[in-house]
């Protein structure tokens, strides 16, 4: 897998659950190629765990598929997923006067194929803005990790990100989130605090949390049984570890038909200059 180290002129792409990089120069994009329209969930899900490095669907409100018209038969090769954070304070601190799930939502995944063109990515956010817009969407909060995780075995499954392609795009920029200490699973997959209380409430979720652990070697989960005492006896079986966290990056847009739109809708954080450039050392 290979590393692009800083924020720069490449574009990463996905297929299988593995990213590669395409560079800017090799230019190729043709908007007139490409249609953006909404997509049902069933076909999103697919395609995100198919290829995001993540193997996970969020919960989502609205998503968007890139579609590939040149060649006749429409061919789907991106998805963009809005959707609910696990608190709606992810959406209020820095948004404050929008109503969280309504006017306001997360942009959880964003997934192009390696045979997109460089320079695809801006214009598939900025018509996905477009749609969001007319469904009554007027801010975006977005998140990047710039921490690289390796597997237990020490291969990269995920490299550090700054957050590149909402820096192109001019996103406001609003420094890290809260400094966490996350559970990195052998596989290299973080088992966020969200996932791990849906199995401790046994809410709805929870099985694929479970079924994660299983596969990596935690025993099933036995009827009657605590599921609070079975994630901290599962969490040691599999060889979790801590891993130190110090926030992922946040990102905001404003939408709106003109400026005056975007620049009315308040900020609730201080906006942070400039922009990130170097992913963190592991």
């Amino acid at each position: 897998m290979t590393e692009i180290p800083i924020a720069s002129d490449w574009c990463q792409r996905w297929r299988g659950r593995r990213h590669s990089f395409r560079h800017v120069s090799e230019g190729g994009f043709d908007a007139r190629r490409y249609a953006v329209e909404a997509l049902p969930e069933t076909p999103a899900k697919e395609f995100v765990v198919g290829h995001h490095y993540s193997g996970s669907f969020p919960s989502a409100r609205f998503r968007f598929g890139l579609y590939d018209i040149g060649a006749g038969e429409a061919q789907l090769r991106g998805v963009a997923v809005f959707g609910v954070p696990v608190t709606a304070a992810v959406l209020t601190r820095p948004l404050p006067d929008l109503q969280p799930y309504v006017e306001s939502l997360e942009c959880s995944r964003f997934v192009l194929m390696d045979e997109v063109p460089a320079n695809a990515e801006s214009w598939f956010l900025a018509r996905s803005f477009d749609e969001l817009l007319v469904l009554g969407v007027r801010g975006v909060v977005s998140f990047a990790d710039p921490v690289p995780r390796r597997d237990a075995c020490g291969n990269l499954v995920a490299v550090g990100h700054v957050g590149t392609i909402y820096q192109a795009t001019n996103a406001v920029y609003m420094g890290r989130a809260t400094p966490r200490t996350v559970k990195l699973l052998p596989n290299g997959v973080v088992l966020n605090e969200r996932m791990a209380q849906k199995v401790r409430r046994q809410e709805q979720g929870h099985e694929y949390a479970e079924r994660l652990l299983i596969r990596l070697g935690a025993p099933a989960l036995r009827a009657g049984a605590d599921p609070k005492v079975w994630l901290r006896e599962a969490l040691v079986a599999v060889g979790a570890r801590n891993q130190r966290h110090h926030g992922v990056h946040r990102y905001v847009y404003r939408l709106g038909r003109n400026r005056r739109e975007r620049e009315s809708i308040r900020l609730g954080l201080p906006t942070v200059s400039p922009y990130p450039k170097q992913p963190d050392t592991q």
